[in-house]
Order: structure tokens, then C-alpha cells, then sequence
């Protein structure tokens, strides 16, 4: 399968990914209806609403890739003739440098015979492997992804949403978890508290469980023989029990 590596970045970042693409969702959800406007040379990624454009939500925008359709490539952003201004994709380089992975060491990589008929799903697709794989290697998220003179970008937004605490996470969990499919939910758990920051204590030698803990509270994760989360009990400090 192409872009295979990446993927398999993204699948463990995949719970901590969703969580923020939400935030970002209900952030922009409350602007009603909106446009985005960005400026990578000032540095500025802005979404407003259309009815009230003062209503607005704004972000540091850093380019990591496009996708297009036309050749039927991916390039990242340190090989576009624009460069890499903010220096993101050339720590996605440099960790595909270190970890010998060709697919982040090489200017344009060429779509695989799996990218399949419906190009514009498998693009979209890719474009959220990218983001997830990218937070997963720099820590920065939410991503979005854009079209930009036919072809689909893709930015990791820095400062567009607070960052992600054990409460809000809480929240939305049942609701996220009902929709996603993790293809290890303990490392996915243990990726997720590494990438908010959080601490993370296994309760016995077996790792049966995981509790996780911040300044907003804490959630016992449980699991049975095959990885996968039986329960998640939550203690929190605007709501003791939970």
C-alpha cells in the first residue's frame, strides 16, 4: 500500500488526531457559516464567518504538503518551489532522515495502483494520513486540508484551539470512540496522553490499564487480552465522579 509508513504514524496517533480535528470541527461549527483565507508569508490562516466576518478563529498555518491529482503525486513542502517557511516539513524530513523512511526523504512521491478510481476519496484520505502522521512526528495539530490551484494542501494549524485536556477529551470519548476504528487502542491511548502532554501510569505489569491525568482530572482506560478499551472511568475536577 502506498504511503504504508505514514499511515501506520497516523494509525497510532489516530486517537489523539481525532479528538483535535473535533475541537477544530466545533470551533469552526460555531462561526456558522465561514471561509478561510491564508497568508504563508505572513504567516496567518484566518476562518470568519460569512454573515459576521468578526466572528473569526485564527491560526499560525504551517504547509507540510500537496497532493495532486494531475500527475498523481504528493510533494511535500520543503520541494515546492515556495520552500518551507516555517521549518515544519523539514522536521518531517528530518525524522524520515533518522528513521530511514524514503516517503518523507523524498521531494514528490508518486500515488500507488491503490489510489483507485474516486482519485478526489483517496486524495482526502491521504491528506488526513498526512496530518495525522505529521502531528504524530511534531506534536502540532489540528490539520486542514484545502484545494489550492488544483491541487490539495494540507497545514497543520498552530494556536487555532486550546490545547486538549483530560475534561474536554472526556466529553466527546463515547462519541469518538463509537467512530473509530484503532488498529492498537492501547498504544493509541498511551500516544494520546505522550501528544496532549498528560501523565500516564499503567495500573499492573500486564497493562490492563492506563490512568491518565491532568490539571482537569483523571480517566482509568481498561483493557482486555487483545488491546482492545473494555471501559474508561473518569474522575474529574468539575465532576468528581464520572
Amino acid at each position: 500500500m502506498t504511503f504504508e509508513t505514514l499511515r501506520a504514524l497516523a494509525h497510532r496517533a489516530a486517537l489523539f488526531t481525532a479528538l483535535r480535528q473535533d475541537q477544530l470541527h466545533t470551533a469552526t461549527e460555531a462561526l456558522g457559516d465561514h471561509r478561510w483565507d491564508v497568508d504563508l508569508a505572513a504567516g496567518t490562516f484566518v476562518f470568519a464567518g460569512t454573515e459576521d466576518p468578526s466572528r473569526t478563529l485564527q491560526a499560525s498555518p504551517h504547509l507540510i504538503a500537496s497532493i495532486a491529482p494531475g500527475p498523481r503525486s504528493l510533494m511535500w513542502s520543503w520541494a515546492l518551489p515556495q520552500g518551507d517557511p516555517t521549518g515544519v516539513g523539514e522536521r518531517l524530513r528530518a525524522y524520515g532522515a533518522e528513521h530511514g523512511i524514503p516517503e518523507l526523504t523524498t521531494g514528490e512521491v508518486a500515488f500507488g495502483s491503490d489510489a483507485g478510481e474516486d482519485i478526489d476519496a483517496w486524495i482526502a484520505d491521504l491528506a488526513h494520513v498526512i496530518g495525522g502522521a505529521a502531528a504524530e512526528i511534531t506534536g502540532i495539530s489540528p490539520h486542514y486540508s484545502a484545494p489550492a490551484g488544483g491541487s490539495r494542501a494540507v497545514l497543520l494549524l498552530d494556536d487555532a484551539i486550546p490545547p486538549l485536556t483530560v475534561a474536554s477529551a472526556m466529553t466527546v470519548l463515547p462519541r469518538i470512540l463509537s467512530g473509530l476504528t484503532l488498529s492498537d487502542p492501547r498504544a493509541s491511548v498511551w500516544d494520546l496522553a505522550r501528544l496532549a502532554g498528560w501523565t500516564l501510569q499503567w495500573t499492573d505489569e500486564s497493562f490492563s490499564g492506563a490512568v491518565i491525568t491532568d490539571a482537569t482530572g483523571s480517566a482509568t482506560f481498561r483493557f482486555d487480552e487483545y488491546a482492545r478499551i473494555t471501559g474508561v472511568q473518569a474522575s474529574l475536577a468539575s465532576s468528581p465522579a464520572a
